[in-house]
């Protein structure tokens, strides 16, 4: 492999760096730069990441870091590699589990809550802010639509397009500019970069160095990478053919609306493509949906 340091877009390497407790120390310091408005993390507790509904039949929420700080605020950490239409309805559905959790049975309970929040660092952009590539960083909160102000606190959504952050090394400025460009750029890096010398960030390069990896780790990470490839290639090919598809039913029907639908076309069939690779090779039914979208019944029907 040419590749010096692991990409944290794969499972293996989001969860090498930031889900194990050797590591915790990264996963702590990020997410201080994401909340430090609101105070700071001394410590924080893993999870079980496997969220079960209140019945055997209702959906489960399988995370890929949930974890606690010492005060007893909730994180939902994940890293979202393909655009889902309803994302942002899942994300609302995930925070249900850490809420309800809290509830205190057999006594008496006033319905007080800690925190809860949902962090997702996408690779890809929101439709719907395609145009705005300035803005990436979204901090989501209930407010009170008239008045402009935040009216619950204690349930919040922030998500990073990282497609959108595009500063390069000379124009980092913030501990937060470096997260991103690391996590952004990571994998095509050889050396660590000169601007980027801080204590956190030396740990984060000697964890992601793929040449220390054990044989055990080193297929793990080549079996990550090879699911994350393929997954970007079907996207990307999807996308392409859209493009061509919605040129040619654009002659006939509407450009617009053939290359939407086309795109659309396109990008499910690839992920589906995606899925039954995955499913040949033994992946877990819950890894499966998270990779590709894909609800449970569709991938049991490919």
């Amino acid at each position: 492999m040419k590749d010096r340091y692991i990409n944290p877009f794969t499972d293996f390497g989001f969860k090498r760096l930031f889900g194990s407790e050797p590591n915790k120390d990264l996963l702590l310091d990020f997410l201080n730069e994401l909340i430090k408005e609101r105070g700071h993390i001394q410590n924080l507790t893993y999870l079980k990441a496997e969220q079960l509904g209140l019945s055997e039949f209702e959906r489960r929420a399988v995370f890929d870091l949930y974890c606690e700080s010492e005060t007893g605020e909730k994180f939902i950490v994940e890293m979202q590699k393909a655009k889902q239409k309803y994302f942002k309805d899942r994300s609302v559905f995930y925070s249900t589990f850490p809420i309800r959790e809290q509830a205190q049975r057999g006594q008496e309970w006033d319905f007080q809550l800690n925190a809860v929040y949902t962090v997702g660092i996408l690779d890809f952009v929101f439709d719907e802010d395609k145009d705005s590539p300035e803005y990436f960083h979204h901090h989501v909160q209930l407010m009170e639509t008239k008045r402009k102000k935040v009216f619950f606190d204690k349930l919040t959504y922030i998500y990073l397009e990282m497609p959108k952050f595009t500063k390069t090394e000379e124009q980092l400025e913030t501990h937060f500019d470096k997260w991103l460009y690391i996590l952004k750029n990571l994998p095509r890096l050889q050396e660590r970069p000169r601007r980027i010398q801080e204590r956190v960030f030396q740990r984060l390069f000697e964890a992601a160095e793929i040449a220390r990896f054990d044989p055990a780790e080193r297929a793990a990470y080549e079996e990550s990478i090879k699911v994350y490839r393929d997954l970007k290639n079907v996207i990307d090919t999807g996308r392409e053919e859209g493009r061509e598809e919605g040129r040619e039913e654009g002659r006939e029907e509407g450009r617009e609306q053939g290359r939407e639908e086309g795109l659309a076309q396109g990008r499910l069939e690839g992920i589906r493509q995606v899925a039954q690779q995955m499913k040949a090779a033994g992946e877990p039914m819950a890894k499966i949906v998270a990779y590709t979208g894909l609800t449970a019944e569709q991938i049991g029907e490919l």
